[in-house]
């Protein structure tokens, strides 16, 4: 079992980052291979800073109200719990730990962000607020051990997420407004990667231009986090990992 990297501290905890620009890097080297693994992206995902006073937080409904008036801006586009809730299920899914999962988060402000399957996001929803602050400021984060040549564990990289995807995988949106409701285990390949693409905001439609086909996975509408679950516990099943 691969074991899990902390983030470095003083990176997670700065009230201010630093804002300098650097480089946006390539992806994983295993991005675009044929291995077989689940390739899960989360869409418009609502991560977004926004200056307060002296430093950069994270913008969220509960926190800004006052900035969304002012700015009349749709609270429901200032959601970065979503995001927070599927990033705890992934990780912690038994399909990330024997290797077999890979996430992109592709941001409403067409930021694109890969995370590194060693990752381990902070439990609490505050702590990742500050990590996403660094890591959209910064563009990476790495691993609290070995700080100067540490691997990068999260890291925006350059657009389009089609550029990172293995070639002729197939790319399946999930929605919950489609007439072809699926069995995500009839979905599974048996040795090649497949992708599926799950929206990480509260209301709307993804209308994206790169999948193949668009699924409903259940009779009832779910949330973004439990959308992963299902997807995940389905490969699981036919990959054979407990």
């Amino acid at each position: 079992m691969t074991s899990k990297r902390h983030l470095n501290d003083n990176e997670d905890d700065d009230d201010q980052p630093d804002t300098k620009v650097q480089k946006i890097e390539k992806s994983l080297t295993l991005s675009g291979s044929s291995t077989k693994r689940l390739i899960i992206i989360l869409e418009q995902a609502n991560l977004e800073t926004i200056k307060t006073g002296k430093i950069y937080e994270l913008l969220n409904c509960d926190r800004h109200k006052n900035f969304l008036l002012k700015y009349k801006r749709d609270p429901s586009q200032a959601r970065p719990d979503i995001t927070h809730q599927c990033l705890l299920m992934l990780l912690d899914s038994p399909l990330n730990r024997a290797n077999l999962l890979q996430i992109y988060i592709h941001t409403h402000k067409n930021i694109l962000i890969e995370i590194n399957p060693q990752t381990r996001i902070p439990r609490t929803f505050d702590r990742f607020c500050g990590l996403m602050v660094q890591l959209l400021h910064k563009l990476s984060i790495r691993a609290q051990d070995n700080v100067k040549g540490g691997i990068k564990l999260l890291k925006v990289i350059k657009n389009p997420v089609q550029d990172h995807l293995p070639v002729g995988c197939k790319k399946i949106g999930t929605t919950f407004h489609c007439d072809k409701l699926i069995d995500v285990r009839n979905y599974v390949p048996e040795n090649e990667p497949c992708v599926f693409i799950v929206g990480a905001m509260a209301k709307g439609s993804l209308n994206l231009d790169y999948n193949d086909e668009e699924v409903s996975i259940s009779n009832y509408p779910l949330s973004a986090a439990l959308t992963c679950s299902k997807i995940c516990n389905a490969f699981e099943e036919k990959w054979g990992v407990i």
